[in-house]
This record gives C-alpha cells, sequence and structure tokens, in this order.
C-alpha cells in the first residue's frame, strides 16, 4: 500500500512527505495497484491494445529482469528513442525498479543528436523503436564508446522477446529518495542539451504537488497529453500523473495535429487534455472545419510557451473550457507556476504552486519590486540533483536550493506571475526592457496570424529594435503592405516603442520538438 513507502501530511516544516528509508519509486508507481484493487483496471490505453494495471507490473517486472540479464548494471544509463507507447512504460519502470537509469531521448532528433548524447550519458544500451532505427543506428557504430546493447522494441531478438523469456518476478532495487532515478535531456531551446538528474522523490512531489492538489485530477480522470513522454512536460502528464492517481492514460505514437488529438479526444473521450500553445492555435484554427465533439474534456492544461490571450479567449468560445496556462521546467520536472480551474486570467502563467517558492531577482541578485521585471528562480523538492558531467553550470544555475530558470517575469498586483521571456530574448529599446512575448502575443491577435516570434536586430544606427518572424492562417494570402498593417497593430495595442521595426512572413518558425520557438536560430539568421 501506498502508506508502506510515502505518506503526505498538511505540514510543510519542512516538508509535507515523508518516504521509507528505503524507496524506489517504481513501488508507488507501479506495484501498488494491484494490491489496491486495480490489477483489472486500464492504465494504458491505445489504439491497438489495452493495458491493465496488473498487466503493466508483471511486465515491468520482465522488461527489468530482461535489462539486468543483458548485463546492465545498477546506476549504468540506459537510453530510450521510443515513441509513445507501452513499451515506454515498461522499460522505464523496468530500468527503475532494478536500479538502472533510464533517459528518455527526443524520438525528432539528428544522428549528430543521438551521438552527443550516447557520449555525453555514457549509456550502457539504447533502445529503440523499430522507426528509429536507421538514426540510432548510425549514432550508435559512430560513438565512442559506443553502448554495449542497441536493441529495438519490437522484432526478432528485441526487447519484447527479452521480456518473454525473463522472469516476471522482480524485487525493487534498494535505494533512497534521494538517489539518482531517472534523466531528462533539456530541450536545447537555448542551445546544446543537458542531462538533467532527477530523484526518486521527485516524481512523487510534482505528481502531488501540481496533479492532485493544484489541478484537482483524480482516479476516474482519463488523461490524453498530445505532448509527448520523451519531454518533463509530457513525462508528467502522460506517466506520472496517472499512475500516482490510478487513472488512465491515452498515448498515441501519431504526430500531435489537430486532426489526430481531435480524432483521439472523440474516441478516448479522455477528461484531461495537456496541449502546447503551437497545437492549440492550430487546433482553434481548423475547429470550425472539422467540428470535433470535445465535450469530454473537463480539464485542458498548457505549458511550453506562453500562452497568448486571444488562444485563451478563442478556447473558451469554442468548447466552454479554459486553457489553463502554467511555466515549469525539465530541472524542477514539471509546472511549478500556474493557473487552476478556481483562478485563471488570459496572459497569466498564474501562481505558483503550493509546495514552492518563486522569486523575481534584478541584475544585482536581490528580489525586484512588484510590476518589476526580474530573473525566475524557483525551489522546492523536485528540484534536479545536478546537470551530468557539467559542475559548472551546475554551479551556475543551482544554489542554497534555488535553481535560476532562466526566463524573465513580473509579478502583478495580485500576485499572478506574467511571462516576459527567456533572459536572452529579452532586448531593450530605448533604455526600456521590453518582452518579446508581450509583442508576439499582440501579433497572434491579428485575425490574419497563426504564429508569430520575436527577436533583437541592431538597425543602421546600431540601437536594438524588435523585429518580428510571423506565420500567416492562410499562406496564399499575403496581402500588399501586411507587415505595415500588423506594424500599426501593434502600435495600437501597445507601448509605441514596442512595435516591430521589421516584419517578416515566413512558412514555420524553428522550434525544439516540444514546440518551444528556437529564438537564438532566428536572432542567428538576421
Amino acid at each position: 500500500m501506498l502508506e508502506d513507502w510515502v505518506t503526505v501530511d498538511k505540514s510543510q516544516c519542512p516538508s509535507k512527505f515523508h518516504f521509507a528509508d528505503t524507496f524506489n519509486c517504481a513501488s508507488v508507481f507501479i506495484d501498488r495497484h494491484p494490491e489496491e484493487g486495480r490489477a483489472e483496471k486500464a492504465a494504458i490505453r491505445t489504439v491497438d491494445e489495452s493495458v491493465s494495471y496488473g498487466q503493466l507490473a508483471e511486465r515491468v517486472n520482465r522488461c527489468g529482469n530482461a535489462l539486468r540479464d543483458l548485463g546492465i548494471a545498477p546506476g549504468e544509463r540506459a537510453l530510450l528513442v521510443v515513441k509513445d507507447s507501452p513499451e515506454f512504460f515498461y522499460l522505464v519502470w523496468g530500468a527503475i525498479k532494478a536500479g538502472i537509469v533510464p533517459v528518455a531521448l527526443n524520438t525528432l532528433l539528428r544522428d549528430s543528436d543521438y551521438q552527443f548524447m550516447i557520449e555525453d550519458s555514457e549509456c550502457a544500451a539504447i533502445f529503440f523503436s523499430p522507426e528509429y532505427a536507421a538514426n540510432v543506428e548510425s549514432a550508435a557504430g559512430l560513438s565512442r564508446p559506443s553502448p554495449r546493447q542497441v536493441i529495438a522494441t519490437t522484432g526478432a531478438g528485441a526487447l519484447a522477446d527479452l521480456m518473454q523469456a525473463a522472469s516476471p518476478e522482480l524485487a525493487s532495487h534498494p535505494a533512497r529518495a534521494d538517489d539518482d532515478c531517472l534523466w531528462l535531456y533539456s530541450s536545447g531551446s537555448t542551445g546544446k542539451p543537458k542531462g538533467v538528474v532527477h530523484a526518486h522523490k521527485d516524481s512523487v512531489i510534482v505528481a502531488q504537488l501540481f496533479a492532485a492538489e493544484t489541478q484537482g485530477i483524480v482516479e476516474d480522470d482519463v488523461i490524453f497529453s498530445a505532448a509527448k513522454l520523451f519531454f518533463s512536460y509530457g513525462f508528467g502528464n502522460a506517466m506520472l500523473f496517472p499512475l500516482w492517481l490510478g487513472a488512465t492514460a491515452v498515448l498515441s505514437d501519431q504526430v500531435p495535429t489537430p486532426e489526430m488529438t481531435f480524432e483521439i479526444i472523440e474516441r478516448f473521450r479522455p477528461t484531461v487534455y495537456f496541449g502546447v500553445p503551437t497545437l492549440y492555435a492550430r487546433q482553434l484554427a481548423e475547429i470550425d472545419q472539422l467540428h470535433p465533439d470535445l465535450s469530454s474534456i473537463r480539464l485542458a492544461v498548457s505549458a511550453g510557451e506562453p500562452l497568448p490571450p486571444a488562444l485563451y479567449r478563442g478556447w473558451i468560445e469554442k468548447t466552454g473550457t479554459p486553457i489553463l496556462d502554467g511555466i515549469g521546467s525539465t530541472e524542477v520536472h514539471h509546472i511549478f507556476i500556474s493557473n487552476t480551474p478556481t483562478d485563471h486570467q488570459p496572459g497569466s502563467a498564474g501562481r505558483p504552486v503550493p509546495g514552492y517558492q518563486v522569486m523575481l531577482t534584478g541584475d544585482d541578485g536581490l528580489p525586484v519590486e512588484t510590476g518589476e521585471v526580474g530573473t525566475l528562480k524557483c525551489r522546492g523538492e523536485s528540484i534536479a540533483r545536478y546537470y551530468w558531467k557539467n559542475p559548472e553550470r551546475t554551479a551556475e544555475t543551482i544554489e542554497d536550493g534555488w535553481i535560476n530558470t532562466g526566463d524573465m517575469m513580473r509579478q502583478d498586483e495580485d500576485g499572478r506571475f506574467i511571462y516576459c521571456g527567456r533572459a536572452d530574448d529579452m532586448m531593450k529599446v530605448g533604455g526600456i526592457w521590453c518582452s518579446p512575448a508581450e509583442i508576439e502575443a499582440r501579433l497572434v491577435e491579428h485575425p490574419s496570424v497563426l504564429e508569430a516570434a520575436v527577436v533583437a536586430r541592431q538597425d543602421s544606427a546600431g540601437l536594438v529594435k524588435p523585429e518580428a518572424y510571423v506565420v500567416l492562417k492562410d499562406q496564399d494570402q499575403i496581402e500588399d503592405q501586411l507587415d505595415q498593417v500588423l506594424t500599426e497593430y501593434c502600435k495600437s495595442g501597445l507601448a509605441r516603442y514596442k512595435y516591430p521595426r521589421w516584419v517578416n512572413f515566413v512558412e514555420t518558425l524553428p522550434k525544439t520538438a516540444t514546440g518551444k520557438i528556437q529564438r537564438f536560430k532566428l536572432r542567428a539568421d538576421a
């Protein structure tokens, strides 16, 4: 039972979480559910199969034993280039239960990216879905050192066969709540990704504080995350939250398009839906044409990029349900500032999730006044232990339990936090700090604009001014002087100095696979 491993009370002095001396988090996310009567309940549903909590527990055991049989030792890393599927669950929890550290990788990367992560992690093995074989096998062959095992999830001699031959019984590797448990690589929105190391306790903390206590997700919910499992937002949404609460996760291995998400929602009737602003924008652009039935959704959540007020209002108009925006990070393991079902406002990231402390600091490191823009710092019990093989960056980012997120925000008089951009994205125009997020939000309110990104550019006099890159809803209808129309539109809704001096029309914006705009690439191209 849950109380055998962890108890959660109302106190915060110094922690509301009390873990057993020996604590392997697979015990609370996997092992306890059959004991608590959920053996026959669906843990995972896909278009091809349904996996009960009882089946999940057995397959996790078989997978953990298969990894041990391959000679992967406790503490060694196993990389996953695996699509959203039950096999992802088997590998993550089988590894954790066996004392092996799973490292989920973005499935959309190139050979060189995988080679970097193989070499950086010094992994013992890499597991992949067959459709990624070419990139993974090429990267593994080029890596020095190369992993000892390179194994597909399905096919002859693959993980599925190894699991079938393995024992269905597995005792959890003894661990402590603070021991290394899993890694997630940062998204790379500002450059090279970093291996972010999380402890066994961290997954429990984010699931309880955000999913259970802040958003009110419960055992009866069916959860669908369009955001994929390989990054921290999707990892929490589709794996940690349902398994912590005994709910059901719906998975799709397809690219998250409006058509795919609408089809999944109509078929599986999820009650909780997690998306990102880019996808919400495209869904709204097609909702009148496709007429999806979204009535099952009682809770819609967004993260990854700031949610423009126009999207918030448009979603309510079409569905009757607000999108609850929030901000999180791989280093914190999930969202730590959020709107909630009872407290939400367009253009705001919300308030701190109870259990986390946040502050905004100026260049001098001291807290800024209400209304002023500052660097966002967060402190809480799910903060990553360190960056792998990067002590300098660890020391720069994590100090006295506070993590410097690199995000710039301001706090309004009501205590809500407003996102202003990444520290590298902020610009001073006429000596005044200017937020690209604010200009972008104004641009996407124009009926012709689907997406926008704003970066700093120097004019002929060497002065910094905003430059906009715009994706139109209809690429074939670029009207004459539309750039001037958008410029005047920004002037009418923003402080005059904030309007973009240049407007570029593009087909797409450079993004990470998690939907974050890579503004550094736009700056480099300017």
